[in-house]
């Protein structure tokens, strides 16, 4: 099996510095999927600039980014993912159910995030083409237009760290293990 270095600040190239920088400030420490991107400072910033457009001038709230990212994770199968953003999630006041609905592959009873998981599964089971219904019962859930096409800046921003963490299989950090997950945890995706 191929290894893949997992990069700190002092190791990575200097094009990937910053976005390390900036993520350990954050996070207390450099998240593996980051340190893996940092191989490529092309991926690790374009996910870096990605992610700080989604944060910062995206429209959903803390507690749906992650409903949106967790429900990524689980759709990708990427188990680093997983365990990270139900770190994340609970940080960011989802709901503890919503997010064990959305960990077991299962549609959370908050009818607001159960449409954000559901259409957010949709955009990545069906790459894209999602048919009329799907997006209106989105829309009737309270979402806007724009936020049906901001949806996708989280399933690329996810592509590129479940796939990066999918590759590699890093281990989990010691903040993250005690939410571990397992693809055989779901019955979804």
């Amino acid at each position: 099996m191929t290894s893949y270095r997992v990069h700190t600040v002092d190791t990575a190239q200097e094009a990937a510095k910053e976005p390390l920088r900036g993520l350990e400030s954050a996070f207390g420490f450099v998240p593996a999927a980051a340190g893996l991107m940092a191989s490529s400072p092309a991926l690790i910033t374009t996910f870096f600039s990605a992610f700080g457009h989604f944060r910062g001038i995206g429209t959903f709230g803390p507690d749906e980014r992650q409903v949106l990212l967790l429900s990524n994770a689980v759709a990708n199968r990427s188990e680093w993912a997983v365990a990270f953003h139900t770190l994340e999630a609970l940080q960011d006041g989802v709901e503890p159910a919503v997010v064990e609905a959305i960990r077991l592959g299962e549609v959370p009873a908050d009818p607001r995030m159960a449409a954000l998981s559901a259409f957010t599964r949709s955009l990545i089971e069906n790459r894209g083409s999602v048919d009329d219904a799907r997006v209106e019962a989105f829309k009737s859930a309270g979402f806007t237009d724009e936020q049906v096409v901001e949806v996708i800046t989280g399933v690329a921003i996810s592509a590129m760290t479940n796939y990066t963490v999918n590759l590699a299989r890093p281990s989990l950090e010691e903040p993250v293990l005690p939410h571990a997950w397992t693809v055989g945890n779901s019955t979804g995706a």
